[in-house]
């Protein structure tokens, strides 16, 4: 069962009841009774009204008093905490966060320069070892004695 609110005294509206107008601007307001609704057409304000929801939400009344209200919920925000990880100290952390991202690059340009040089030694000294390697001859194979042909005997049939 849905329940609709009155758009001027904030009440309940049960299904079968109560009554819809749809303003020229498409806005549908739903009224709980012709008193809403007259009240509305009058231009009286809910909030200076005593009955309505708005007129005791302004002046603090009963459940919507100053003892009932919630407060704000406080959102509590996590705090970072800054610590050494497995391999690395603290400092050596804080040190790296630190660094410019030139620094960062140039230390990368020297890395793979250092790869390509230590790449370019280890095919130096393959090819070196492939050189004192002298190549093996293969060994010849004797050849394979071939069978004469029999020589046929006899004739045709």
């Amino acid at each position: 069962m849905k329940l609709e609110t009155c758009v001027y005294s904030g009440y309940k509206i049960y299904p079968g009841h109560g009554k819809r107008v749809v303003r020229p601007d498409g806005k549908v307001q739903i009224f709980l009774s012709a008193k809403t609704f007259r009240s509305t057409k009058l231009k009286r304000s809910p909030r200076d009204i005593r009955w309505t929801v708005l007129y005791r939400i302004k002046h603090k009344k009963g459940s919507y008093g100053q003892e009932h209200i919630q407060k704000k919920k406080v959102k509590k925000v996590a705090t970072t905490l800054n610590r050494a990880v497995a391999g690395m100290s603290l400092e050596a952390i804080l040190a790296k966060r630190n660094q410019t991202s030139d620094f960062r690059r140039q230390q990368r340009e020297q890395a793979a320069k250092a790869a390509k040089e230590a790449n370019k030694a280890a095919r130096a000294a393959k090819a070196a070892m492939n050189k004192e390697k002298k190549p093996v001859p293969q060994k010849m194979k004797p050849p394979k004695p071939v069978k004469a042909a029999a020589p046929r005997v006899g004739g045709k049939r």
